[in-house]
């Protein structure tokens, strides 16, 4: 935790993040899994959330779909999940959706300490969905294609 090893790259100078933060792990797995690179590739975490995008909206700078917590759109895995800062890590924090049920949501994260996976409650509230956690602000998805 609280360790910087430099900025990883990839082979042709696209940004993934400082090694080893959360921000790195999620982009590193967006870019290997999905080959996805967003168009602004720096920011902390709680950057990766912008407030004046309305839920469902695409987030421009992430070209990613963006929902807010809480959304009409179920999380889903392989989501991005942004927390808000707080008193203790002024920059947010991002993780990715591993696992997901009605009532429950898996993360897998990087540089959380011995936690590599949490679970949250989720609830579903009329046609609402809930990630029941203070600080999480939303959710970013790869849009699919047709």
């Amino acid at each position: 935790m609280n360790n910087v090893s430099g900025r990883n790259t990839t082979s042709d100078g696209y940004n993934l993040g400082l090694k080893y933060q959360c921000v790195e792990f999620v982009k590193r797995y967006y870019y290997e899994h999905y080959k996805h690179r967003m168009p602004d590739s720096y920011g902390h975490a709680k950057s990766f959330f912008n407030p004046n995008i309305k839920d469902g909206n695409k987030n421009k700078q992430r070209d990613l779909i963006q929902y807010s917590n809480p959304s009409i759109s179920k999380p889903e895995v392989g989501d991005l999940v942004v927390y808000s800062g707080n008193l203790f890590n002024k920059y947010g924090h991002v993780s990715i959706i591993s696992k997901t049920s009605n009532n429950t949501i898996e993360v897998i994260q990087q540089n959380v300490g011995k936690t590599t996976r949490t679970s949250f409650p989720l609830k579903q509230q009329g046609n609402m969905w809930n990630i029941d956690n203070q600080r999480i602000l939303g959710w970013l998805r790869k849009q699919k294609k047709p």
